[in-house]
């Protein structure tokens, strides 16, 4: 049996990735899913899988040496697949220490215990060892408003928040060690994932939950930066194409070649909940364009992300199955039927930060 290494699991992405796997595998693997469980990370989104005798949960934080190490030690990982990282922009602009610890240092932590893990004494690596490493578009920097640029793997890094710094060096670090000790690993970066289990900080989740209650729905500037929209559950199917297919030591970029304005992401919410929602449901009276609120812009903000998937299709066969116009409708409709989750999260910790990110806009 198979032993995968999940980082982050409990997050949006890693969970959508392990509720993947054990749809496709089901006892064929074992997954170990090791999250801090920070804001993002919440164990509600896994409690389908949690009695699994083949799912085992550790709370660890990936800078913690001793943790990870002892993880490696009492397990034969054969895959590991590296999702934890802080990803908010806005946080990272007021915290950027906070992702060069975590996405930095707790990268160099994870490939260190793997190395060990997995070098035989001649400084060769064990058959069929693997390490996956889960970056994001936004390493490229900008595109041009053009529809005609896009992001390719050979495409030069250049990073303008600090949470694309972060993520440009973690890229960096397992660029070395591939070159270095020619360690067995992969990178892939993605566009915007949506979907379900998303924190309500990121843009859809969030305009979906206010738009239910009422609330303002912020959007940075005009609305017309541009993102190239991915469905989650084809992402994880690109990451375990790219795992099983996937040439040693490449980088894959795995895009949904679906790309939106902010301000039209924004409005089709709005109008797919008036055309979803009953009229005896009492939230569908909230759901309104007025309550669409243009607030300041996000400093070093990008204008546009656009991946061309061509090299993960051309080797591997991966490209996105889901338009956004089916993506967005069974996300809004998982959000409808789990309003007890949406709940839950949107609690505490996380209305304290929404009032400091966007009172007084």
């Amino acid at each position: 049996m198979r032993t995968y290494l999940v980082t982050g699991g409990a997050g949006f992405i890693g969970s959508n990735y392990i509720h993947y796997m054990f749809r496709k595998y089901d006892n064929e693997i074992r997954i170990i899913n090791v999250d801090k469980l920070t804001y993002a990370g919440n164990l509600e989104n896994l409690k389908d899988v949690e009695n699994r005798d083949n799912y085992t949960f550790v709370r660890a934080d990936i800078c913690d040496k001793d943790a990870i190490e002892k993880i490696f030690a009492e397990n034969d990982i054969d895959r590991v697949v590296h999702f934890a990282a802080e990803s908010h922009v806005d946080r990272s602009i007021k915290n950027p220490e906070v992702f060069v610890q975590t996405n930095v240092l707790g990268t160099a932590v994870m490939l260190n215990a793997a190395k060990a893990a997995w070098e035989n004494a001649d400084g060769t690596f064990k058959e069929g060892k693997k390490f996956l490493h889960v970056s994001t578009d936004e390493v490229y920097g900008s595109l041009p408003d053009d529809g005609e640029s896009y992001f390719y793997e050979t495409t030069p890094y250049s990073p303008h928040s600090p949470y694309s710094a972060s993520k440009a060096s973690s890229d960096m670090l397992v660029k070395a060690y591939m070159d270095t000790y020619h360690f067995p690993a992969n990178i892939t970066n993605c566009s915007n994932n949506y979907g379900p289990f998303q924190f309500p900080e990121k843009l859809i989740p969030l305009m979906i939950n206010n738009a239910l209650s009422g609330k303002d729905l912020p959007v940075y500037g005009e609305g017309k930066n541009i993102r190239d929209w991915l469905y989650v559950d084809d992402h994880a199917k690109g990451i375990d194409m790219v795992q099983e297919k996937g040439k040693l030591f490449e980088t894959y970029n795995i895009g949904g070649h679906n790309e939106k304005r902010n301000i039209e992401i924004v409005n089709i919410i709005i109008e797919t909940l008036l055309e979803i929602l009953p009229d005896d449901d009492p939230r569908k009276k909230n759901v309104s364009k007025d309550l669409i609120k243009h607030v300041e812009d996000r400093k070093g903000h990008d204008l546009r992300y656009a991946i061309a998937p061509d090299k993960i299709r051309e080797e591997i066969g991966w490209e996105p199955e889901t338009m956004f116009a089916e993506g967005i409708k069974k996300t809004i409709k998982w959000y409808l039927e789990n309003e007890e989750w949406m709940k839950n999260v949107t609690s505490g910790a996380y209305e304290k930060y929404y009032e400091s990110m966007y009172s007084g806009r």
